[in-house]
């Protein structure tokens, strides 16, 4: 699903109209965004948590040289499925 499609379900769904379905999902994402961002959490009970790991730095291989490199350490996003979703998806 694309987010315009996205956008057009959300529309559907609650009788607004896209532009307005639009600007509420981008607000939630932006608002998502800068919460990580900042290093906080995003919490939706039953569905699922948004969080920040910090992945440590690593040595690598350059696949066309073999020359070892360094990775350097960096945040990541991680999102974990809560119980409801995971119930959803299985079907139960």
């Amino acid at each position: 699903m694309t987010k315009a499609e996205f956008i057009d379900q959300i529309a559907v769904q609650t009788g607004l109209s896209k532009k307005d379905a639009g600007a509420a999902v981008d607000a939630m994402l932006d608002t998502i965004s800068s919460t990580l961002r900042r290093g906080g959490d995003v919490v939706f009970t039953g569905f699922g948590k948004f969080t920040v790991q910090a992945r440590a730095a690593r040595m690598g291989v350059n696949p066309r040289t073999g020359e070892k490199v360094q990775i350097a350490a960096t945040k990541v996003p991680k999102f974990s499925a809560g119980s409801q979703l995971k119930a959803s998806v299985k079907g139960g």
